[in-house]
């Protein structure tokens, strides 16, 4: 192997220090407008959920002795619909798969509206493509039915059964219906109920950002109509009648405000071994020191038989031989760095994995040399 092709891939194996926007985030901080930033109290979308039945399968819904509430749905909706199943009968379903319908509705829906909904199977159903969603209520926290699904689902799955193999490309267990939904009665809103007050809520608490927005739109307005409560909420002293409180509502949520820098994170997935920093975080002086330990078992097996007219058994041994291997690691010393290119380089020097970096971040924090927030998930 040439020198050239070693270095290719010590330089392909090279700790991947993950960065957003590494260039971007050096930049100063640019003015958003508040509807980005913020969010009127009250004004959010509300999850919805149902039971129901898919019918029209070809073959691959639910087994009803596996799954026996799906046979128990289907007869109390027949029930309702005037059809008397003998008790004890055994239904051999195969057509009907028993599924949970979930969807958002939008503050400000009204009757009539459509919904876009997603069917998950509950049972054993192997497929729902093909299938058609009965009439579903979907409820609120409170138990109140807000919309009703019914319609043809979209599978994006698709599967193959041939001879014993099987083939499939994502997952065909669960679909959508666009439109799927019908809204049925509204969420009872009312802003500024209370002499035109309203509140105004920053999506990231921020006391600094919090004094900006309060600037912002008294100075826009020329009177104190807004005050700050905390970091977060802001009260706006709005006007009573309905019409004059949304144009005021949207000259509000047009206005460009700077928010503060966020504060200094490093953000570790542990599931993918990335490593995201912000522009905000520092090193101090720090001494590092990092090395492996790795245990190699390599087994080989051996056939042991008897000697000839013996009464032995042939039998297979087990020949195992164990390793330990275990880097050097020296103290190397982390200089200090503002400059977030800078902090980047100094961790890379240190030669570490990504998974060993996460440790090495860890050990960085608790001895006080890294200047920020460490966040796993």
């Amino acid at each position: 192997m040439s020198a050239i092709h070693r270095l290719a891939i010590r330089r392909l194996y090279r700790p991947l220090l993950v960065v957003l926007l590494a260039l971007g985030l050096a930049m100063p901080a640019q003015a958003e407008r508040l509807r980005d930033l913020t969010t009127f109290a009250g004004v959010r979308d509300n999850a919805l959920v149902g039971y129901g039945l898919v019918v029209g399968l070809d073959g691959s819904g639910d087994q009803t002795m596996q799954a026996p509430f799906t046979g128990q749905s289907l007869i109390n909706m027949l029930s309702q619909l005037g059809i008397t199943v003998p008790p004890g009968t055994n239904m051999q379903l195969r057509n009907v798969a028993a599924v949970m319908v979930t969807a958002d509705l939008p503050p400000f829906s009204q009757p009539g509206q459509r919904l876009d909904v997603v069917v998950s199977s509950v049972g054993n159903a192997r497929s729902l493509r093909g299938g058609t969603l009965l009439m579903t209520p979907l409820k609120g926290a409170d138990g109140d039915t807000y919309a009703i699904a019914q319609g043809n689902l979209l599978v994006g799955g698709v599967g193959a059964e041939a001879g014993g193999s099987s083939v499939q490309v994502n997952q065909q267990a669960g679909g959508r219906i666009s439109g799927g939904a019908m809204v049925e009665r509204e969420v009872p809103l009312q802003l500024g109920a209370n002499g035109g007050v309203l509140d105004l809520q920053l999506k990231e608490a921020d006391f600094g950002t919090a004094q900006r927005v309060v600037s912002a739109i008294n100075n826009e307005f020329g009177w104190p109509v807004a005050t700050a409560q905390n970091g977060r909420t802001i009260r706006l002293q709005g006007p009573s009648d309905a019409n004059e409180r949304v144009n005021f509502m949207a000259r509000v949520e047009n206005l460009n405000v700077t928010p503060m820098e966020a504060p200094a994170r490093v953000v570790i997935n542990s599931r993918t071994g990335s490593v995201v920093l912000n522009s905000e975080v520092t090193l101090h002086r720090a001494a590092v020191a990092h090395g492996n330990l790795s245990i190699v078992i390599d087994t080989a097996f051996q056939v042991s038989q008897p000697a000839p007219f013996g009464e032995g058994e042939t039998v297979v041994v087990p020949d195992s031989d164990i390793s330990i291997e275990q880097q050097e690691g020296s103290l190397q010393v982390v200089e200090g760095r503002a400059d977030l290119v800078d902090v980047v380089n100094a961790l890379n020097a240190l030669g570490a994995t990504p998974a060993d970096l996460m440790s090495i971040l860890e050990a960085l924090k608790a001895a006080g040399s890294l200047r920020a927030d460490l966040e796993i998930i």
